[in-house]
């Protein structure tokens, strides 16, 4: 498969640049290290940072939400691979404006094992460490095990909600809150068409039939729940809000926000063919629909296919979401 790059070993490097030559506005190297991603206009007067963590390979997670509103730092590694814990670290003593420091980040054992190294390492700094892990996949683990549920797009609506409620100035005990409450209500189901290819590796990650489907793929290429032939669009939606809805069990949201996500290759005008099925399914069940997200928004390099995510909001969870934030991909000027 042809790519556009110039080297696969400088593959994140040279990907990295081109962020900070585009948006130098917002985000910034860490010194010594340029592999950290920082915000420009970090908070003087001090606030709960927010930071992540994972592999590159899936723009604009986890870089592309840096900025005023959402993450104050973010590290990656090589693609589909944990960023080291010191690096980790190292982020963390950036961000800390003495207000403690939030790490937000996937369910994935590499960046679970480095982020607990990296959060004992700062105690001694005394800077104080809290952890929220996202598990929005509800095809990766059933509901009675929702704990070893992958982290997938869902996570950008944490992102949003916890920067903001951060942004605000509130304690660590609040955002806290705040979060596991948004991480408890998000759900994803994804679909594959096409697999991607690995610069180093130079093959594709599995392989499928031109008339297949797999339901339930995850963003690294991980099995999904079956192998099924290609459906439609209104099929697809149907499936993961049928899906998604049942994982919500007795507590059948009464408000949500869509985020339909491509994975690489899916054209925008297939992603909104598929929120047409998904907002009227919803609609037939009687559940609002506010500040819906079509676009690309957590990738696997070129994979073809999409994710569908609901998140159930309350009133305090919808007026986080709706706050502004600047970064290089989400932009949010609603106030």
């Amino acid at each position: 498969m042809k790519k556009i790059i110039n080297k696969p070993e400088t593959f994140v490097d040279d990907m990295i640049d081109g962020i900070i030559a585009a948006h130098s506005d917002k985000v910034c190297l860490m010194k010594n290290d340029n592999r950290v991603l920082l915000r420009t206009n970090k908070k003087e007067d001090g606030k709960v940072a927010i930071v992540t963590a994972g592999g590159s390979g899936h723009l604009p997670l986890f870089l592309g939400y840096v900025g005023h509103g959402m993450l104050d730092g973010c590290a990656v590694g090589n693609v589909f691979a944990s960023p080291s814990a010191s690096s980790m670290a190292d982020m963390i003593r950036s961000c800390d404006c003495g207000k403690g420091v939030i790490c937000l980040y996937g369910n994935y054992g590499g960046d679970k094992m480095n982020f607990q190294m990296a959060c004992d390492e700062v105690e001694f700094d005394d800077i104080e460490t809290r952890q929220l892990i996202a598990g929005d996949d509800i095809a990766s683990s059933p509901n009675e095990t929702s704990e070893k549920r992958r982290g997938v797009a869902g996570i950008v609506y944490a992102y949003k909600i916890v920067g903001a409620a951060a942004e605000r100035g509130m304690s660590i005990d609040e955002v806290m809150r705040i979060g596991e409450k948004t991480l408890a209500n998000i759900r994803t189901m994804g679909f594959a068409t096409s697999p991607c290819v690995i610069p180093e590796v130079g093959k594709p990650s599995f392989t499928i039939a031109d008339d297949e489907i797999e339901v339930g793929m995850g963003i690294h290429g991980e099995p999904g729940i079956e192998v099924r032939k290609m459906m439609t669009a209104d099929k697809i939606a149907k499936l993961a809000v049928k899906s998604i809805l049942a994982d919500f069990g007795e507590n059948k949201p009464k408000k949500v926000s869509v985020m339909i996500n491509g994975l690489g290759s899916t054209p925008l005008e297939e992603q909104y063919i598929v929120y047409k099925s998904v907002s009227e399914l919803l609609k037939s069940e009687n559940i609002e629909v506010v500040h819906p997200h079509l676009g690309e928004f957590a990738t696997s390099m070129e994979m073809s296919g999409l994710s569908v995510t609901l998140i159930a909001l309350d009133d305090e969870m919808q007026d986080l979401l709706e706050d502004v934030a600047q970064t290089p991909f989400y932009t949010n000027y609603n106030r």
